[in-house]
């Protein structure tokens, strides 16, 4: 390929960098022996121009020297929807965008125009990622509008340091339009989601509800994001994990022995029992013959190798987990180093370094360093036989080496603590990973008492090799006595000892990062932005120790689109988003068909969500009060919270139309009653209940929907939610308490303790008792269950029920029963009767005559067990609505499918709504 010019005259070359230090940088490199430097200010104060003489090839070059700062273009809508309330939100998945220079880059884009006109050549500086690409074009497309004959080569380095930077421009290449579009498609699919997402989040409930970090509600942003989100769901899975985890106690027998060499701990083979009587048969068995017979010695030596060669996500998470800096410090710290020419380029995937670097000359410069030059010097001794050519982590990104120092430094005037330790950092692990492995003797006893069997170890390091210079790694272990095979010792203590199982521990960064990094989220560069996103907005607190939990505000986003049935908090969308990316990138896949199918997938998960919304609204009155100005917050006093004995409870209606008496503290306190989902009014009163304490409990007048309760309840009830209140009592074990979570657990893993509010985990609608058949009692009260009772042995209606002529007639009324068919998905075909007369409300199966009242199983036959699909995430069940079956199965407000039959007639073919006998 020939750069030469026509004549061999000199031509103008417009050198590009990313940022004003890396021009600066590379100027200073390649103007060295040309005569010197001249700078003059470009438009932008901040972006100068550099000009000095270079030959590239044999072509003679009149370099000019300038940069941007990032990115020079945005990408945005059309003014039209860039207004919040300009358009509905769904319209920005396929709303008009446009890549413009925004009005403070506009002098970085004049000096652009003014240089390209006069140029010939157009070299581009920027980071060799996909990030750097798309920069590439954003710059060539601002050149080329004014000079269209430009001739465009791209210069990739890896370090600002001489052999590098000449290398680079000696070898130029040409710009990848792939990487661009693969960073254009990705800038759209954000852009297009977390717009639509972030304005019906932040629209819908920064109003409704009092978010107290929040200093002013006007400027809140509840935002979304595509890898925000998802990194978010990490955070409260582990919570939700730790919140959900049940201690168990298991027993361990732990077996020691003290010898003149020392003492041994051996560990039980069988690691430990939750079973206490079968671990105390063992220990007494052990007990009754406590000789221990050695089974097996084995010395072995064992290596311990060195790390991968260093790539930025392992940079993150070792400055973490050895300095505790967060991920976006160290970024900074890094890319500070970088621009000094310190290190390599901070930002890449690889972790295994090109047979054609020459390791040797990087080992070379740290010679002289006074603390680790000893140990550099002994690598490069032939005779020490400390080097070792670096493994392979399999990881390249084909744009960077990994990170690696390219300068010598013991220090430097102006370095923070941090600098010198990232710096440290880097050093350390490279001349770590071109070392030996440590090597060490590791010795296993295994030991038999009474037929069980228990093993002890211990290790000795030979030989240290890279341990000396990695002072970030330990290995080591105790010394175990010398036993031999055969070998017989009564032991010196043999105890049984108990212990509970512990939930893990809250994610650290590291942790964190190594989440993101399996589960694609992000890249190198971005990671530590995301992380920094959630801790802004208020949705996640990092600990001292770098640990994460989310914030009531975090874990009730998430829980309200997990409720939804949209894992939009988990990782494997944004996964396939970035598998697409990389197809792009590779050009197996073009631009415009992952924009489509990709935002096409996500505008249906925001229409459902927008559908669902009440389930986001749900889940953040769980943790934030609602506003002063909403109507639905304003509640009359019930009683003193008997809880937290700090406020009282009050009577709330919630946005879905269901009442429910709840502390004036939430969410410091969680005390809640939840009424039956029958209601359609309801009003405290000034009558005092005379039984219930801790008082005064006023009582509520209720009205319930005639519909939704049996013919035998008043739809007018002078209630108390105290726990006195049998009728009350029925009614939520018959309708249930309307929308709610069905395991009665709050969003924290605490329950309420007001008497009524274990009663109201029942579905929302009539669900037979499962042993009898019948309603209005729970199965665990069922009276055919209390075999002190004679008459007990019939379920209660069919004590009402006489058999004359082979017809079945009701004692209450003397009617001749009607024999029906069930027609449910769960009983279809199954006989029963059920009395003319609306006003007794009687109902039997006819098998359960047959058989003298026993076999009655009620309209349900499969129990209201959780389904195994429900049973997830952190054992927090949240079911998925379920279709109904021929219009006669219902779904309850977990979304699991719940049989049931009509309160008119009894018929469990429908429900009441459509029975044909209503109104007779």
């Amino acid at each position: 390929m020939s750069r030469r010019s026509g004549g061999g005259r000199m031509i103008r070359v417009l050198n590009v960098a990313e940022k004003p230090s890396v021009a600066k940088a590379v100027a200073e490199i390649l103007s060295r022996g040309s005569g010197g430097m001249r700078s003059r200010l470009g438009r932008s104060r901040y972006n100068r121009v550099f000009e000095f003489e270079y030959t590239i090839g044999s072509q003679a070059c009149h370099m000019l020297v300038t940069s941007v700062i990032g990115h020079l273009m945005e990408l945005e809508f059309d003014d039209r929807f860039r207004k919040w309330h300009s358009c509905d939100p769904a319209d920005l998945y396929h709303a008009p965008v446009r890549k413009h220079v925004p009005q403070d880059k506009l002098d970085i884009k004049i000096t652009l125009e003014e240089e390209a006109r006069r140029c010939q050549w157009l070299v581009l500086w920027l980071d060799c990622d996909r990030e750097g690409e798309n920069i590439a074009f954003e710059v060539i497309e601002v050149c080329t509008s004014v000079n269209d004959h430009l001739n465009i080569w791209r210069a990739h380095f890896s370090a600002l340091i001489d052999r590098e930077i000449h290398h680079s421009v000696q070898n130029l290449a040409r710009p990848n339009k792939l990487f661009s579009d693969a960073v254009d498609a990705r800038q759209e699919i954000d852009l297009r989601i977390g717009a639509s997402f972030t304005r019906f989040q932040t629209m819908l409930l920064k109003d409704l509800f009092v978010l107290d970090f929040a200093s002013d509600n006007r400027s809140l942003v509840l935002s979304y994001g595509p890898c925000q989100f998802p990194t978010l769901g990490f955070i409260v899975e582990r919570y939700w994990e730790i919140q959900s985890h049940e201690a168990e106690e298991f027993w361990t027998i732990n077996c020691s022995h003290t010898s003149e060499e020392g003492t041994a701990n051996f560990i039980w083979m069988r690691g430990h029992l939750f079973d206490y009587t079968s671990a105390v048969v063992i220990y007494e068995m052990c007990i009754e013959e406590p000789a221990a017979t050695v089974k097996n010695v084995k010395h072995q030596e064992k290596l311990k190798y060195p790390p991968y060669p260093l790539s930025t996500v392992e940079l993150q998470k070792r400055a973490s987990r050895f300095f505790r800096m967060s991920s976006e410090h160290t970024m900074k710290i890094a890319e500070e180093l970088y621009q000094a020419g310190f290190i390599s380029y901070p930002r890449t995937e690889t972790d295994g370094f090109s047979v054609n670097t020459d390791l040797h000359a990087i080992v070379r410069e740290q010679v002289t360093h006074p603390i680790w030059g000893s140990y550099a010097q002994q690598l490069l001794d032939v005779e020490a036989r400390l080097w070792r050519n670096p493994s392979n982590g399999g990881h390249n990104d084909k744009a960077h080496p990994p990170i690696h120092p390219t300068k010598f430094s013991a220090g430097e005037t102006g370095w923070s603590q941090d600098h010198n330790r990232l710096y440290e950092l880097v050093v350390r692990h490279f001349l770590a990973c071109v070392s030996q492995p440590a090597v060490g003797a590791e010795t296993t006893v295994e030991i038999d008492i009474a037929g069980e069997q228990f093993s002890a170890s211990g290790r000795v390091i030979i030989a240290k090799n890279y341990l000396d210079v990695y002072r970030f790694e330990s290995w080591g272990g105790n010394i175990v006595p010398t036993y031999t095979i055969g070998q017989q010792f009564i032991p010196t203590s043999l105890t049984l000892d108990s212990g509970v199982t512990r939930p893990p521990p809250l994610l650290s960064e590291a942790d964190l990062l190594s989440c993101m990094d399996k589960a694609g989220i992000g890249t190198d560069a971005t990671m530590h932005d995301h992380i920094k996103k959630l801790l802004d907005r208020c949705y996640a607190t990092k600990d001292s120790n770098t640990r994460f939990s989310p914030t009531n505000l975090g874990e009730a986003l998430v829980m309200g689109y997990d409720e939804m049935g949209y894992e939009l908090w988990k990782p494997y969308l944004r996964a396939m988003m970035e598998c697409d990316m990389k197809a792009v990138s590779i050009g197996t896949k073009r631009k415009s068909e992952i924009l489509e199918s990709c935002l096409q997938q996500m505008k249906a998960c925001f229409l459902d969500a927008r559908r669902n919304k009440v389930k986001l609204l749900e889940a953040m009155g769980l943790f934030f009060e609602r506003s002063a100005g909403d109507a639905h917050n304003v509640g009359e006093t019930v009683r003193p919270c008997s809880l937290c004995s700090e406020a009282d409870m009050v009577l709330k209606r919630r946005l879905n139309g269901d009442y429910m008496v709840g502390c004036l503290r939430f969410p410091n306190c969680r005390n809640v009653v939840w009424l039956p989902g029958s209601i359609s009014e309801a009003a405290v009163t000034n009558h005092v209940c005379s039984s219930c304490a801790p008082g005064p409990v006023y009582k509520v007048q209720f009205k319930f929907r005639r519909l939704e309760v049996p013919p035998n309840y008043d739809v007018d009830h002078l209630g108390c939610i105290g726990g006195c209140d049998v009728i009350l009592r029925e009614l939520i074990e018959i309708c249930g308490t309307g929308s709610h979570n069905h395991t009665g657990m709050s969003a924290r893993g605490q329950r309420g303790t007001e008497p009524l509010s274990s009663a109201s985990r029942g579905n929302s609608r009539q669900e037979p008792c499962l042993h009898c058949g019948q309603t209005g009692h729970s199965s665990n009260h069922c009276p055919s269950q209390d075999s002190s009772c004679p008459r007990a042995a019939q379920p209660a209606r069919v004590r009402n029920a006489r058999i004359i002529s082979g017809e079945v007639q009701c004692n209450s009324c003397g009617a001749t029963c009607a024999l029906r068919t069930a027609n449910t998905e769960s009983n279809r075909g199954r006989k029963f009767y059920t009395c003319q007369s609306q006003e007794c409300g009687f109902f039997v199966w006819a098998d359960s005559l047959e058989d003298g009242g026993t076999r009655g199983h009620g309209g349900s036959r499969g129990g209201n067990g959780r389904s195994s699909s429900t049973a997830r995430r952190g054992g927090r069940a949240r079911g998925r609505r379920d279709a109904p079956t021929n219009g006669v199965t219902f779904v309850s407000a977990t979304g699991e499918p719940v049989s049931g039959s009509c309160f008119v007639c009894g018929d469990p073919s429908h429900f009441a709504n459509a029975c044909p006998n209503r109104g007779r």
